[in-house]
């Protein structure tokens, strides 16, 4: 127990005095995780909302498809992608692997199902007799579907936020494809467990701190945007 009070003690000094270390770990996070994040965006949004609009036959069994995607394990898309990053890789030539761009493709895919199964859901839960009654008055189709989105904005948001503090908070992308090397590729968790390793503990309870308030700050967000959307 004094261990643990004089490594978080040790911590909030670190974090106060602007430890070039571990904000240098907390700069690459947020830098990859808000690319991939704003990559996974602009890929998931425009699919969600089709999806999310269109009625087809064995849209079930694709809402399955998304929903299992939700859940993948960050390390089997991590081996995922590394296999077509790796020398034999089908990418190989463009030595991406070990580099932020890899660490950005595999949390692309980690943040884009979030991201597009949140706002499918969100525009089915929409309005649709905003689309007729827009229509009815003369408003142009693509105005009309404008309307409708405008009305589950805030839901589209929330999946915004879900995707990156999904993204934010994984180790094993991060770890395999951008080998962890240091003021290159290192990030918050796997800064956290290369530190603790080396029996660092008031660095890794540093990071460990700093992490705890992003995903408690998005949680936040998102359940105050959710109660508010609600009511």
């Amino acid at each position: 127990m004094e261990k643990l009070i004089t490594a978080i003690v040790d911590a909030f000094k670190l974090l106060f005095s602007f430890d070039r270390e571990v904000f240098t770990l907390i700069g690459t996070s947020f830098h990859v995780s808000l690319i991939s994040t704003l990559i996974a965006t602009i890929i998931a949004v425009p699919v969600g909302v089709l999806f999310g609009l269109s009625d087809f036959r064995g849209r079930r069994y694709v809402d399955v498809v998304f929903n299992t995607m939700l859940f993948l394990p960050t390390v089997v898309v991590g081996h995922l992608v590394y296999m077509f990053l790796t020398r034999d890789g089908i990418f190989g030539s463009l030595g991406l692997l070990f580099t932020r761009p890899a660490i950005i493709t595999g949390q692309v895919i980690l943040a884009a199902p979030i991201i597009l199964t949140m706002v499918s859901n969100a525009v089915r839960v929409a309005d649709r007799r905003i689309l007729s009654t827009a229509l009815t008055l003369g408003v142009s189709r693509f105005k009309a579907y404008f309307m409708l989105l405008s009305e589950v904005k805030a839901l589209m948001m929330l999946a915004v936020i879900a995707g990156f503090g999904r993204v934010i908070s994984e180790i094993g992308v991060s770890m395999m494809l951008g080998g962890n090397i240091e003021n290159k590729t290192r990030t918050i968790t796997t800064g956290m467990a290369q530190l603790t390793s080396m029996g660092e503990f008031a660095k890794a309870t540093a990071l460990g701190i700093v992490l705890l308030i992003i995903v408690f700050g998005v949680n936040f967000i998102v359940y105050s945007a959710t109660h508010r959307t609600a009511h």
